[in-house]
């Protein structure tokens, strides 16, 4: 039992160690045991501080991304359009460069074939003009081979004739 029920002498004893053993902490290691939890509390609520800041930068960024994102897209989609709208313009100012040069090379080629054409009336009109002097003088050779038919010919252009 005397485990149990503990001798007053060593209560005393005990409750003054303990006292020694208190102050004895409170003098030299309470206060490094606070200013450690006290340093450890700051630093972590910097940490968190930090955290918080990086989470901030985070969303910026974030935001400032896809702003740069919204703007390329538009520029792409500008640039896109630009480019169908300059491709269209050369089509189109092609396609009526090909319609001039066609329309010309046409009238080229009308005047090509009328100047052709009046060149061949002209060579056809030699040719029966050659023929018809070449057939008249047969026709008159065969008429004035005959001097019956000479004076006759003569007397009636005599007639034909007035003064």
């Amino acid at each position: 039992m005397e485990l149990v029920t503990p001798e007053w002498g060593l209560v005393i004893w005990t409750s003054i160690t303990f006292l020694i053993l208190l102050v004895l902490l409170k003098a030299f290691a309470w206060k490094p045991i606070m200013s450690a939890i006290t340093e450890r509390e700051s630093s972590i609520e910097k940490a968190l501080l930090k955290a918080e800041a990086a989470k901030e930068e985070m969303a910026r960024l974030t935001s400032e991304n896809e702003a740069l994102i919204k703007q390329a897209r538009a520029e792409r989609d500008q640039i896109l359009s630009d480019a169908k709208k300059v491709k269209e313009q050369m089509i189109s100012d092609a396609k009526e460069l090909a319609h001039r040069e066609g329309a010309r090379m046409i009238e080229l080629a009308r005047v090509e074939i009328n100047n052709q054409k009046a060149v061949a009336m002209a060579d056809v009109k030699n040719q029966v003009a050659v023929l018809s002097i070449q057939i008249a003088e047969k026709v008159l050779q065969g008429q004035l081979e005959d001097q019956n038919k000479q004076d006759a010919l003569v007397a009636q252009l005599l007639k034909e004739v007035t003064l």
